[in-house]
């Protein structure tokens, strides 16, 4: 069993940045792939980003590539999303997930363990 905590969301401006924190818990993260997923009112959820367990491998929607940018920190069971030039199209929940293994998907079904989820608003 997993437990996902996600933090970090919040009201920004057109152009701004926040970082989203995901503290995971309750097993090894090591044997863990994570990912991003958003869902905004009345659309299905969507992958954002994901990385690998030896963090050599990332892979992003192309929305976002070149703005945000995942990382993990695999001794404080962390992974982190930064999100810069932000836009109102970017306004979603944004959830962390884990999937058990290696292999990065980008498939919302592939993945075992979900945070509750953070709010992240872009103003115009």
């Amino acid at each position: 069993q997993v437990q996902l905590v996600e933090s970090g969301g919040g009201l920004v401006q057109a152009g701004g940045s926040l970082r989203l924190s995901c503290a995971a818990s309750g097993r090894t993260f090591k044997n863990i792939t994570m990912g991003w997923f958003r869902q905004a009112p009345g659309k299905e959820r969507e992958f954002v980003a994901a990385i690998s367990l030896s963090r050599s491998t990332t892979y992003y929607a192309d929305s976002v590539k070149g703005r945000f940018t995942i990382s993990r920190d695999n001794g404080q069971n962390t992974v982190y999303l930064q999100m810069n030039s932000l836009k109102p199209e970017d306004t979603a929940v944004y959830y962390c997930a884990a999937r058990l293994g290696l292999v990065i998907s980008t498939t919302v079904a592939h993945y075992d363990y979900w945070g509750q989820g953070t709010q992240v608003t872009v103003s115009s």
